[in-house]
């Protein structure tokens, strides 16, 4: 009779196989990543959260109807508004992460003020600017198919990543170009975030919208700001600059002014600007163009034109960030709900 030994052993054999087998596939692509731009993957207690779950209401300011989108399409539409398809992937990749970090952010926020009830965002600065499909296609015409493309590898690439401060989506503000510095963000709003340090940005003088001029009259200036000039040619007498090296305070006859006061009474593009009496005519220099607070559009375009990646540009304009996964914040989006 023959002895069952060698099957039994056989067997226990390709058993261990089956089991060693797919540990040995994942274990080649683990690897230890800087922690400052690692992606933090969800427990394996929490559900997966599909495109087809999470959708954001958004407000169609023109149409005055809320519209559900899709999280990523919502993403890609954001993106496609607010950045040049053009720009490197890699600044495209990194403006994918503020889009959808700030869209998941204001999921969680009971902050509805000037929402329609049911809407979740508007369709403009006011949050995020975002232009559906069809509205893009309007836009770009026969370029809307590379154009997409291009957007598309952008979101498809970042897809379910988010950007975190301590545990958390942060305020991911963006703007298009700084004056080669950003600001720290309480000098230009109320609340200082960690992460919105004012940083270098030298790339940002290529941009076409660095430099500009606006021309006043002397009486539209004056009636804008409620001052009146006197004979002097000079303008303000700057009082304190921020560390982003834009104007803090300064003072035009008798009346002191913020530079953020400035730049919204005279429409100006940035706070970092120099007035000048010309004849009959107020002149306003600026340098940059936005509030200067997170990331600058043309420096990241500038920084991945020199070869870094979205990681990169994240943790140079959002300080001590990382990228993680969203689904832990999503799902506890679908709870709330």
């Amino acid at each position: 009779m023959k002895s069952w030994k060698p099957y039994v052993i056989l067997l226990a054999a390709l058993f261990t196989v089956v089991l060693v087998l797919p540990t040995l596939l994942v274990i080649p692509f683990t690897s230890e990543v800087d922690n400052s731009h690692s992606v933090q993957q969800p427990s394996k207690s929490q559900p997966e959260l599909g495109d087809d779950v999470v959708e954001v209401a958004v407000y169609r300011s023109n149409a005055k109807t809320i519209e559900n989108v899709r999280l990523e399409e919502y993403v890609k539409g954001v993106v496609a508004s607010e950045m040049p398809a053009e720009f490197e992937i890699e600044a495209l990749k990194a403006q994918a992460l503020t889009a959808r970090t700030y869209i998941v952010k204001q999921m969680l926020s009971d902050n509805a003020v000037g929402l329609p009830e049911g809407a979740m965002v508007t369709d403009t600065i006011m949050h995020q600017v975002y232009k559906s499909p069809e509205e893009l296609k309007g836009i770009w015409g026969t370029d809307y198919q590379w154009k997409m493309d291009r957007i598309h590898e952008a979101v498809q690439a970042t897809r379910g990543q988010v950007i975190t401060y301590e545990g958390h989506p942060i305020t991911a503000s963006f703007f298009s170009t700084s004056n080669g510095y950003t600001e720290n963000s309480e000098d230009y709003w109320q609340n200082p975030f960690p992460y919105l340090r004012s940083v270098e940005s030298p790339w940002d003088k290529n941009s076409p919208k660095f430099s500009a001029v606006k021309v006043f009259p002397i009486q539209e200036f004056e009636n804008l700001l409620g001052v009146k000039l006197g004979a002097d040619t000079s303008v303000g007498k700057v009082i304190a600059q921020t560390e982003g090296q834009r104007i803090a305070k300064i003072q035009i006859n008798n009346k002191v002014f913020t530079g953020r006061d400035i730049r919204t009474k005279l429409s100006l593009n940035s706070s970092d600007f120099s007035l000048s009496r010309e004849g009959d005519k107020i002149v306003a220099k600026t340098r940059g163009w936005g509030h200067g607070v997170g990331m600058s559009q043309y420096g990241a375009n500038g920084m991945a034109s020199e070869g870094s990646e979205a990681p990169d540009i994240i943790a140079h304009y959002y300080q001590g960030t990382n990228i993680s996964s969203m689904t832990p914040f999503t799902t506890k989006w679908v709870v709330k709900k």
